[in-house]
């Protein structure tokens, strides 16, 4: 399967795809994409943290991989190698809430997601798949979680929000995509461009593949 199959559009009109002889660059990850009503009742938990800055809808996701900064090409590259997985549909539920520290003050909140291994076992199949075509292998463990907010040094307290969503859980949903998408970081946070789905429960196929509506438009290098 080469990058024309599976239809990614990583330039467009207007966009140079070279800069001062920098080659354009995507920040690219994979990820899982709860459905619209778990998303909402996520929605609806987000508020009793002061100077939280909450996901919103588009952002909300499981992430299985980070894949980073990587040319036209090597993108090319991973979503090719995404296009010949194969794994079942994965049924999940949303179970409690915690935090991720940063120097020992609260960095992010976030919601569980359970059960933990199938998830695991689908991070592992993306990161065999990714490793490949040349993207170094995870060494950092898997969690899967789905975050709701980010927090600064003004922030807080978080305590009350954590009591408040120790129980938050949600019914049983099924995740039978996986997304590949694209990061671009902006004044109000990163935005997550959705580039190709990959359906579980299925083989993957280029045809398949194709039926995003999204496209990557090609971005100059940060680097001089």
């Amino acid at each position: 399967m080469d990058a024309t199959e599976v239809h990614l559009r990583f330039a467009s009109a207007g966009a140079p795809p070279m800069l001062n002889g920098a080659m354009s660059t995507h920040r690219l990850f994979v990820a899982l994409r709860p459905p619209r009503p778990i998303r909402l009742a996520l929605i609806g938990a987000m508020h009793s943290i002061s100077g939280a800055r909450w996901q919103d809808d588009d952002q909300l996701h499981l992430t299985l991989r980070f894949v980073g900064e990587v040319d036209r090409h090597r993108a090319e590259d991973v979503a090719a190698a995404l296009g010949s997985l194969y794994a079942p549909a994965v049924e999940a539920r949303i179970a409690g809430v915690s935090l991720f520290e940063r120097h020992g003050r609260p960095h992010m909140i976030w919601a569980g997601v359970e059960p933990a291994e199938p998830l695991a076992a689908l991070h592992r199949k993306v990161d065999q798949l990714l490793s490949r075509v040349g993207v170094t292998p995870e060494t950092r463990a898997f969690m899967p979680h789905i975050t709701l907010a980010r927090l600064n040094r003004g922030s807080g307290p978080v305590a009350p929000f954590l009591a408040l969503n120790s129980d938050l859980a949600s019914p049983a949903f099924t995740f039978s995509h996986v997304t590949l998408y694209e990061s671009e970081m902006g004044h109000g946070g990163s935005r997550y461009h959705p580039v190709a789905r990959f359906p579980l429960g299925e083989a993957t196929s280029a045809a398949a593949t194709a039926r995003t509506s999204s496209h990557v438009a090609a971005k100059p290098s940060s680097s001089p």
